[in-house]
This record gives structure tokens, C-alpha cells and sequence, in this order.
């Protein structure tokens, strides 16, 4: 097994610490980690969301992508196809509604990735993407 150089870590803002938890673990996968009265620590897909109590981020539909206006500031994963699938299949089954609906962008060009957006409780916008190979990803980022 080859051990990862860095863990991407990213805290931010929710307005409930058990809703949050709940959906980052239950709803996500996310395995949880510390937490305290202020803020609570999950690990997703091997990185660390820290989600601190206050106002989230404010956002808007103005990042434009292909045919698409996508929200910004969002953050997200790049994952393999299999991968993909199985969040999307796993975003269906907990009736997560999105905000861009599951796709495949760049069909036929460099850079081909399935893409789906949706929102965390408070609002905070997370988009995963699948690659069929990370060659695809470091090529075409």
C-alpha cells in the first residue's frame, strides 16, 4: 500500500454539528472522527472535513462549465468511475436531491469525467467527479 504524500484537510462552516455528522457519515460514508462543542472532524475518502458551527459560505450559480452554471465556491472529489457510481448510487438511495444532475462532461474529449452536484444540509455545495483512470485526471486536470 502506498502511503499518500498529504491529506487534504478543509473546514467550514454548518449550523448544526448533529445534522451535519449525520449526513457526512450516514448519508456520505464519511468515518467520524473528534469532535467538541464547537465543531465536529469526519474523514472522507481519506481526507478531513472539519465542520465548525457558524454561518456557511454564501454562494451562487457562477462558475460556467461546459453547458452548465455551476455553484462557487464548491469543493468535492475526484474519484475513479467505480467509485463514482457507487456515491451517486449511495446520493440516490438517501434521496439527496442535486443540484446538477449525474452526467458524463467532455464526452469524446481529453478530460471525459462523469460529474453530479448536490448540497450538504446547509447549503454547502460539493461536486464528485469519476475518471476512468488517474492518468485522465493528471493529464486533463
Amino acid at each position: 500500500m502506498t502511503v499518500p504524500q498529504s491529506y487534504f484537510h478543509l473546514a467550514f462552516n454548518v449550523t448544526d454539528l448533529d445534522t451535519a455528522e449525520r449526513f457526512y457519515v450516514d448519508v456520505l460514508g464519511a468515518q467520524p472522527g473528534r469532535r467538541s462543542e464547537t465543531w465536529v472532524d469526519v474523514v472522507w475518502m481519506g481526507h478531513q472535513l472539519s465542520m465548525h458551527l457558524g454561518q456557511p459560505f454564501a454562494t451562487a450559480n457562477t462558475g460556467k462549465v461546459g453547458q452548465h452554471m455551476v455553484p462557487m465556491p464548491h469543493f468535492g472529489l475526484v474519484v475513479l468511475q467505480p467509485d463514482w457510481e457507487r456515491l451517486r448510487d449511495r446520493l440516490a438511495k438517501h434521496a439527496v436531491p442535486m443540484v446538477i444532475e449525474p452526467q458524463l462532461r467532455f464526452q469524446g474529449q481529453p478530460g471525459e469525467q462523469s460529474t453530479l452536484f448536490f448540497k450538504d444540509p446547509f447549503g454547502n455545495p460539493i461536486e464528485i467527479k469519476g475518471y476512468r483512470s488517474w492518468s485522465d485526471v493528471a493529464e486533463h486536470a
